[in-house]
């Protein structure tokens, strides 16, 4: 469970219980929280306040709606991997892919 988005759709798809979803991402907004309460020790005012404190914005020449567009499309292709790569009915066919599961995913992340 890597954010909340991978965890509705867990959720959505009755992988996973409601109480467990609820906790999970909960505790994945905590952990986010408290990510960016390391950062800003890290930084310092000096740095953190300049910098938007990390925020993400949408670059010049681009739209709020060009921004969602690539949110959506990004938050698709990491839940479609997740669910492609820790798919049971593959686990059992190929003995190697709980093992390589990490792999995608966090190529996924990455992109």
């Amino acid at each position: 469970h890597i954010n909340p988005a991978v965890t509705f759709g867990l959720l959505l798809a009755r992988k996973l219980s409601l109480t467990r979803a609820v906790f999970y991402m909960v505790m994945q907004c905590l952990g986010a929280i408290c990510g960016a309460g390391v950062v800003k020790g890290f930084q310092g005012k000096n740095q953190y306040t300049p910098l938007g404190g990390g925020a993400n914005v949408v670059a010049h020449g681009y739209t709020k709606g060009d921004g969602l567009g690539a949110e959506i499309v990004g938050t698709f292709v990491l839940v479609y991997t997740v669910f492609s790569a820790t798919d049971a009915k593959r686990s059992a066919r190929d003995s190697h892919v709980p093992i390589l599961a990490p792999l995608p995913i966090g190529f996924a992340v990455f992109m």
